[in-house]
């Protein structure tokens, strides 16, 4: 796959359609590769007449990683469960405006003025702060399974949090059955597939198996604080997807985006969670192409 140049760093992506159609960039969440934006659903977006952008964050997949930095993750968790903002001396090595910024970046490699823009959970921040900073790349955004920064709404339930937080895996072995009682705990209940999970969990981890980069994502979100005055001023058109059935974040994180972004759409699914299931696919892709024309 081509790598692309972008804010110092180099971002590994693909795409799929035809260049001269409406660009949309999907942007995946924590420790998720793009390969998460499974190549099935990228092609049913096409169908909808849209060029399909895909590519890994920093510190993660095939993009660049940053090797040895350091972050203590603890000031930031325990100002996580306080509802307050982290200390001012505790450092991060980049927060989401960065990541933000690595996605423009993308955009300026393959020479898009502005795109259409969907991110989901972490990356639902990340559009959120591309739209922010970035209005004039911004055609529209999609923040997907996602929540605003402020620590009252959006808030992962016990169970989840500690599937989110827990110890990093040593093998393949381990990383798959993490991977699938994860899932299991907030992922779509209707839809639950543990043999499919446990295949995409395994490839995964084959393609690149990088748990050092969870703690500095981690802290960049924590960081990067409460974007609702911000996402208030928005003028971006903006379409919010959210799983009532989403343990990992709270559906009050969607429900919240939703009511700060000015004439924002809002889709609540019944059998959603914190995952995108095959089977709601067409509905979704529906929508976001309805969403990308209007």
């Amino acid at each position: 796959m081509p790598r692309a140049l972008s804010n110092g760093i180099e971002l590994e992506y693909d795409t799929f359609g035809d260049p001269s159609d409406p660009a949309l960039l999907l942007v995946m969440g924590f420790t998720a590769q793009m390969t998460a934006w499974d190549e099935a659903l990228c092609k049913l977006l096409v169908d909808e007449g849209l060029y399909v952008i895909r590519f890994d964050n920093r510190d993660c997949g095939l993009s660049t990683k940053l090797d040895g930095v350091e972050v203590d993750l603890g000031p930031f968790l325990v100002a996580l469960m306080a509802h307050e903002a982290p200390p001012a001396d505790a450092t991060v090595p980049y927060k989401l405006t960065d990541m933000a910024a690595d996605a423009i970046g993308l955009l300026d490699h393959l020479g898009i003025e502005r795109a259409h823009i969907a991110g989901a959970s972490m990356g639902g921040m990340i559009v959120q702060t591309m739209a922010i900073e970035h209005p004039e790349r911004v055609a529209t955004m999609t923040s997907i399974m996602s929540t605003t920064g402020d620590p009252s709404v959006g808030q992962a339930d016990p169970e989840a949090a500690a599937a989110l937080l827990s110890p990093p895996p040593t093998d393949r072995e381990e990383a798959v059955a993490r991977s699938v009682q994860a899932v299991g705990v907030f992922g779509s209940k209707r839809y639950f597939n543990a043999d499919r999970v446990a295949v995409k969990a395994g490839e995964a981890f084959d393609r690149s198996f990088y748990p050092e980069g969870a703690p500095r994502q981690l802290a960049g979100v924590i960081a990067s604080g409460d974007r609702s005055e911000r996402l208030a001023s928005l003028t971006t058109p903006t379409l919010v997807i959210h799983g009532c059935d989403d343990t990992l974040i709270n559906p009050s994180g969607g429900l919240r985006t939703a009511e700060l972004v000015p004439a924002s759409k809002l889709l609540l699914l019944k059998d959603m969670g914190h995952d995108l299931p095959e089977q709601l696919w067409p509905f979704v892709v529906a929508v976001i192409g309805a969403h990308t024309r209007s």
